[in-house]
């Protein structure tokens, strides 16, 4: 049975034969066709750095229908980001390649070292920007609001407080 997933991915780092990191992603995009059929690519955006990171990030999000369960996935993900040359190091460092399932058709999936929807989705603009370019609609498991509203929840101004 076939699955569909939103994936987003991001790089800091040069790699050698894909140059700067927004070829990088765009390389990386083609790569994860590999698991199945990429039914929409979102434009690569550049972000700023997080945490211990150095660099400007570029992000992309792509919608992905495959065979593969969530771990499955997962483990093609993870094989990818090492293929590109990534190492295990700092969290929040730099780092050539990051991708991580968002979302997926089947709901909310948990198991050691996986919980989709991911976590702190919500709380990023540089998965939402993206995201939101491509599946604005996709609603998360239990909840009735879209990518766009917590998109929206995130760029609109806030009134001052009184």
């Amino acid at each position: 049975m076939s699955s569909t997933y939103l994936v987003a991915l991001g790089s800091n780092r040069r790699h050698r034969s894909y140059g700067a990191p927004e070829g990088v992603v765009r390389a990386a995009m083609e790569e994860l066709a590999a698991f199945g059929t990429v039914t929409a690519r979102s434009p690569v955006i550049a972000t700023p750095a997080m945490g211990a990171a150095q660099r400007r990030f570029a992000n992309a999000a792509l919608v992905l229908d495959s065979e593969l369960d969530p771990p499955a996935l997962l483990a093609a993900l993870k094989h990818t980001e090492r293929a590109f040359g990534r190492r295990r190091g700092q969290r929040w460092g730099d780092r050539v390649l990051d991708c991580d399932i968002i979302a997926w058709s089947g709901g909310a999936w948990r198991s050691k070292g996986l919980a989709i929807p991911h976590p702190a989705f919500a709380q990023r603009r540089f998965v939402l920007d993206p995201a939101c370019a491509i599946a604005p609609h996709w609603r998360g498991p239990n909840s009735a609001l879209t990518l766009a509203h917590y998109q929206a929840r995130l760029t609109r101004p806030r009134p001052l407080p009184r």
